[in-house]
């Protein structure tokens, strides 16, 4: 069974920064064989996709949204994935899940993602 504990949500002005992390315990497949990724979901509306990052670090996809203000990374070594959030905008206001996914090749799609965090709370204010 495989846990993902998210962390690093908060309430920021517009224009701040903050960093999510999000932790992983398994048993089975490991940590760094597993892409990763980062969904957010905003009051009435569906959860989106966010970023991506493969299993190496060495490939990482994001939201058009997010494109040139968020950055994904991880640290294999310590099992934990990182989403650093830079400018933020009241938009982007939402909780945060990150996923593991369970497919071969990176990918976007929710459908793809088999274990979820609870999820963070980012609440970014005008």
């Amino acid at each position: 069974q495989v846990q993902l504990v998210e962390s690093g949500g908060g309430l920021v002005q517009a224009g701040g920064s903050l960093r999510l992390s999000c932790t992983a315990s398994a048993s089975g497949r490991t940590f760094s064989n597993s892409h990763m990724g980062w969904f957010r979901q905003a009051p009435g509306k569906e959860r989106e996709f966010v970023a991506a990052i493969s299993a190496s670090g060495s490939t990482t996809r994001y939201a058009d949204s997010v494109k040139d203000r968020f950055t994904i990374s991880r640290d294999n070594a310590k099992n934990t994935v990182f989403l650093q959030m830079n400018s933020l905008k009241p938009e982007d206001t939402a909780v945060y899940y990150c996923a593991r996914s369970q497919s071969v090749g990176l990918t976007t799609t929710q459908g793809h993602y088999n274990y979820w965090g609870q999820g963070t709370q980012v609440t970014v204010s005008s």
